[in-house]
């Protein structure tokens, strides 16, 4: 297979050549061309391919650096801290890469070289994962992905040894309260403790993530202007920024102001503290939105987000402009809100609306009332 692409931030074009061999041996090859057009870089590529297949490679010095290669449990940790770490990443999708590689990755994969990690172990990686949701089976191929194209670019490995193709899948249907029910969820939050009720609304009513509540600081209210300046997040302790990268500005309802005010201590600088006294941390809250989902009636589980979505939600079925939720709710990507927009109405009744404008064109209906009358 030859490819021919123009070269990112440069001048010129690439010939990234892929052969299989009967044996089963594979060999890659990306090269600038000494051409200046698509087609005559396209012409090379061709030339190359049959050099190549005609025995200008060594493909046996090839296989014996090969034999060096780690296995994938050896350079996990390398990864890890080589990558990962090293990009900042947050401390959540740490744990997440953990925990994916413990469960799936490692099983299985752990003691294959990563020369040898073709895309048949791919697809029996997938096999096993066959009664998980696609959106699943996708987080554990992109982080083999990404750990493969680490170890290429700093030649672990001289290609990527598979293709991995990502499942298909549809749009997530986000769950959420209705008004009903989010009120049924406050009046009993405030029954079961004044803190439970401030974390539901600023769930609802300001829609933050859970990391961001419970690393909401006395320094964050500003009961002047009625603002929460939502500026971290914290995930086992550790404090990262929120989830982007960026803080953000959320005003504060009547309700959760007067919430917090009521609630003001000299504990220490978080908003929430748990039983013992100490800062909440995301366990606490679990365990008791669980509580006050059970006292509302609500299916249990102590899930937080389904706050955020909530407010999201709220949002858009009142017709709140879609750029206005994405800066309240911080969402890095237009994507992720639109997948709330479904609810506002505004958009059908503007639709049917630009019918009722009538302009130098004469509706059918007339045209048929003059033409009768002409009959007549």
């Amino acid at each position: 297979m030859v490819k021919v692409r123009r070269r990112k931030g440069r001048e010129g074009f690439q010939v990234d050549i892929l052969l299989r061999f009967p044996d089963g041996r594979r060999m890659r090859e990306r090269v600038k061309p000494p051409v200046a057009t698509h087609a005559a870089a396209l012409r090379w590529g061709m030339q190359r391919e049959a050099f190549l297949l005609a025995g200008g490679a060594k493909p046996e010095t090839k296989k014996r650096a090969l034999a060096n290669a780690p296995t994938l449990d050896q350079f996990w940790p390398r990864f890890m801290g080589g990558y990962a770490r090293a990009n900042q990443e947050k401390p959540s999708n740490l744990d997440t890469r953990e925990r994916l590689y413990r469960l799936h990755l490692k099983p299985k994969m752990g003691e294959l070289r990563l020369d040898t990690i073709d895309d048949e172990q791919v697809q029996r990686l997938k096999g096993r994962m066959s009664t998980q949701k696609p959106k699943s089976v996708n987080n554990v191929l992109t982080v083999l992905s990404t750990l493969l194209k680490a170890a290429v670019d700093w030649r672990v490995i001289p290609t990527m040894p598979c293709r991995i193709r990502l499942l298909k899948t549809a749009m997530p249907v986000v769950e959420f309260y209705e008004d009903e029910e989010y009120e049924r969820l406050v009046d009993a939050a405030e029954k079961v403790d004044a803190r439970v009720h401030i974390a539901v609304l600023l769930g609802g009513d300001a829609g933050l993530r859970r990391g961001e509540i419970v690393g909401l600081e006395w320094s964050d209210v500003d009961f002047g202007r009625g603002l929460l300046k939502v500026r971290r997040s914290i995930w086992n302790d550790v404090e990262s920024l929120p989830k982007g990268g960026k803080p953000r500005v959320v005003p504060m309802t009547s309700r959760l102001k007067a919430a917090l005010a009521a609630h003001r201590h000299l504990r220490g600088e978080r908003v929430l503290y748990g039983g013992d006294g100490a800062p909440a941390d995301i366990d606490w809250l679990h365990w008791q939105l669980d509580v006050a989902q059970r006292r509302a009636g609500l299916r249990r589980g102590g899930r937080v987000h389904i706050l955020r979505h909530t407010f999201c939600s709220r949002l858009a079925a009142r017709n709140v402009p879609m750029l206005a939720i994405k800066d309240l709710a911080g969402h890095a990507s237009i994507e992720t809100t639109m997948r709330y927009m479904h609810l506002s109405s505004a958009a059908p009744r503007e639709g049917i609306a630009a019918l009722e404008v009538r302009g130098t064109r004469v509706a059918p209906a007339t045209l048929v009332e003059s033409k009768s009358s002409e009959i007549n």
